[in-house]
């Protein structure tokens, strides 16, 4: 995500510093326990944010789309509610704050964070097993926030917003069961320097609906991840994830992508589970789970997040149960390979953090360009 933040040339473009602020924001919430394990440590969880945030103005096409969001780097840090099992958390993250309405003085927006975690305490089976909540100091930070936003003079807005922080290894390093937090926030931002005052301009050269690259088409995607398990505390073992997917995704918008997908998932843990409940010994064919989803792709210039809703057609370890959700954050390194990130859960538990390749091919089954 801070890949969005390299500059480009554009005649009158706002100078970069005229672009940046400073906020500083205050939390207070609740710890979500979707464990029993976890209940004891229900309480009130302050915290604090700083962050950094630039102001977009059009000078690539999904900025003009996403109605100029908000690009930012966010400091976040927590006493966890006091709680010495738990330690202190901090947290470092890119985010992008979209507005949803607004207006010259007010805005409704959405904000969403993605980066890594540092917690003080995690679990060990001799001087922290209470902790069945994290099970290594570093870990993923994911924070989704509703904020409103006031601007009570040209350089100065007042924030408001309540929102889920949520920290998780994506089970690396069991036990996992997770941190999710609800808080609710106000904060304060201002420019670092005076505004200037072609920002709220926002000049940006007529495009039409289907000029993204010119055409209409079906892209069928291949890629693979691969992830790690670390569940010695809980089995005394480690194991590998190898996941490969395909996906036929039709672009129905510049922002938007709609289709269909395919999963084979083969997790070594799933044979330790199966043979110490069954006594049996399983091929490695037999265990690889086989999946079908709907799948929806939001983009955003080369970098785009991609969510897959499915069911195991074929799954003999179904103790995490048949639905499965998956969060991938692509990269596109060509107009054909990408990167990804993927992560992969059964109804919000994660199972696997993994990373790996894809490739896609485009199928054109509309070349024609419409102008009005």
């Amino acid at each position: 995500m801070v890949m969005f933040l390299g500059s480009f040339a554009q005649p009158s473009k706002p100078s970069n510093r005229s672009n940046l602020m400073f906020g500083l924001k205050a939390e207070y919430g609740l710890f979500m326990s979707h464990h029993l394990e976890l209940d004891i440590f229900k309480s009130h969880f302050p915290a604090f944010e700083i962050n950094i945030e630039k102001a977009t103005f059009g000078k690539k096409r999904w900025e003009s789309e996403y109605a100029y969001p908000l690009i930012g780097l966010n400091f976040w840090y927590s006493g966890m509610g006091g709680f010495n099992d738990l330690g202190v958390a901090y947290a470092l993250y890119p985010s992008i704050n979209f507005p949803i309405v607004k207006n010259d003085v007010n805005s409704l927006n959405f904000k969403i964070g993605l980066g890594l975690s540092y917690i003080t305490k995690k679990f060990d089976r001799l001087t922290n097993y209470k902790n069945f909540a994290i099970g290594s100091h570093l870990n993923i930070a994911v924070s989704l926030f509703a904020e409103y936003r006031l601007s009570i003079s040209k350089m100065t807005t007042l924030t408001a917003g309540a929102g889920l922080t949520h920290f998780s290894n994506g089970s690396m390093k069991t036990p996992n069961y997770g941190i999710n937090l609800f808080t609710a926030s106000i904060g304060i931002s201002t420019y670092l320097s005076k505004p200037n005052k072609l920002l709220s301009k926002k000049v940006l050269p007529e495009l039409y609906t289907w000029e993204f690259d010119g055409r209409k088409y079906l892209s069928f995607e291949i890629a693979s991840a691969f992830a790690y398990k670390d569940m010695s505390e809980q089995y005394g073992d480690s194991f590998y994830v190898f996941a490969a997917f395909a996906n036929l995704m039709a672009r129905v918008s510049y922002k938007s992508k709609f289709g269909i997908g395919m999963d084979l998932t083969y997790d070594g843990s799933d044979k330790m589970v199966l043979e110490r409940r069954n006594g049996t010994f399983e091929p490695n064919s037999q265990i690889t789970k086989i999946g079908f989803s709907i799948a929806y792709e939001m983009v955003m210039d080369r970098v785009s997040f991609l969510f897959n809703l499915g069911a195991y057609a074929k799954a003999l370890d179904k103790s995490e149960g048949d639905i499965f959700q998956r969060l991938t954050l692509k990269y596109m390194i060509s107009n054909r390979l990408f990167a990804n990130m993927v992560l992969s859960a059964h109804l919000g538990k994660a199972e696997y953090v993994g990373f790996g390749l894809g490739y896609q091919l485009r199928f054109i089954y509309k070349r024609e360009i419409q102008h009005n």
